[in-house]
């Protein structure tokens, strides 16, 4: 499986950026999908994870409210919709495609990692 992250970019306090990753591999369909990020000094963490079908997700609390993971299994694509951003969003974000069907936020439940997309929020 590969995972291509994109949408990356510098925003304003308060805007909103979309995250995409699209995946290669027939397993896609069948397996959790998770977002991650890492800020600068910092250890990565967990963002965003949504099942295999896309009926259940689940956020790590600084985001709750804010941030919306979503999949198109058709297109094998993760999506990852970042509102009222805050400069502490400021992370290199990463997708994973998880070893099992059901959400799980530990990083060591994830097989296969994207190469991370720079998001940068300016206050």
């Amino acid at each position: 499986v590969q995972l291509q992250a994109s949408g990356g970019g510098l925003v304003q306090a308060g805007g909103s950026l979309r995250l995409s990753c699209a995946a290669s591999g027939r397993t896609f369909r069948t397996v959790a999908m998770g977002w991650f990020r890492q800020a600068p000094g910092k250890e990565r963490e967990f963002v965003a994870t949504i099942n295999w079908n896309g009926v259940s997700t689940y956020y790590t609390d600084s985001v709750k409210g804010r941030f919306t993971i979503s999949r198109d299994n058709a297109k094998n694509t993760v999506y990852l919709q970042m509102n009222n951003l805050k400069p502490e969003d400021t992370a290199v974000y990463y997708c994973a495609s998880g070893r099992r069907f059901g959400t799980d936020s530990a990083d060591s439940e994830y097989e296969y990692w994207g190469q991370g997309t720079q998001v940068t929020v300016s206050s």
